[in-house]
């Protein structure tokens, strides 16, 4: 066990490295820039209320440009790992495959939550630091969520485009699945059988997927913060998700030859 443990941090610490040395960091900066200067902006034009609608707006962009930010790293740093066969080099090593998925999950999943962090400096001025801490708790939970549907989508597909691709509709179509419930059952009234077999779809597809509309809510920011309850089921969903994607991701890499 300890042995295992001692190739994880490696490989962990180098994931960090990577992150650090690359030009994300360099975007996220320029994300925090431009950020500063719209919440600049709808000061100006915002006529009531404009710390609330600054936070809000602020919040919405932020969230999205990391979960992006944190899906295109994590894919393209395997596929990069791929094409200079440092991924085999790797593999040929003498310990379980699951051992370097894990180090590498790790790396991945720390960095995320230094994204989170860093990305929720610019709501600073807008939103106490009680409410700004749940709302980063919650991005780094989700984020964490991105990272582990990125690695498994990237060692299953091994190509960038197809698994960005992948990555970003399962994110969106978690974000909006409950709207589709709503939609779906607003419609069901009319008793069509395509109709109620759409609503089935729509049941079906919500119960296997995270209920990322529930986390990160930009109403925490401007309303009351979540109760400890909710934060706790937000950690639960990242823990329980991670844990699955990871397992499923494991199982493809086992069935690849290299």
């Amino acid at each position: 066990m300890r042995r295992i443990i001692r190739v994880i941090g490696p490989i962990a610490r180098a994931t960090l490295l990577e992150a650090a040395r690359s030009r994300m960091i360099w975007l996220v900066a320029i994300l925090c820039l431009l950020c500063l200067g719209l919440a600049g902006f709808i000061q100006q034009v915002a006529i009531i209320e404009a710390p609330q609608i600054q936070a809000t707006v602020l919040a919405a962009i932020l969230r999205a440009a990391a979960a992006f930010l944190t899906a295109a790293f994590v894919t393209m740093s395997v596929v990069r790992e791929y094409n200079d066969k440092v991924f085999e080099l790797m593999l040929a090593q003498p310990w379980p495959r699951g051992v370097y998925l894990a180090g590498k999950f790790v790396g991945f999943s720390t960095a995320a939550v230094a994204l989170a962090v860093i990305v929720s400096l610019p709501l600073l001025p807008f939103v106490p630091l009680d409410r700004l801490g749940a709302w980063t708790l919650s991005l780094g939970c989700e984020l964490i969520i991105v990272a582990a549907m990125s690695l498994f989508c990237v060692i299953t597909l091994a190509h960038i485009v197809p698994a960005l691709a992948t990555v970003l509709g399962f994110y969106v179509l978690a974000r909006s699945i409950a709207a589709m419930q709503v939609i779906a059952a607003g419609s069901e009234t009319s008793g069509t059988w395509a109709e109620r077999a759409a609503d089935w779809v729509i049941r079906g597809i919500a119960l296997v997927l995270p209920r990322l509309d529930l986390m990160t809510r930009s109403d925490w920011l401007v309303a009351a913060m979540p109760a400890p309850a909710v934060l706790a089921g937000v950690v639960a969903q990242a823990v329980i998700y991670a844990a699955l994607l990871m397992a499923a991701a494991q199982f493809d890499l086992h069935r690849q030859n290299f």
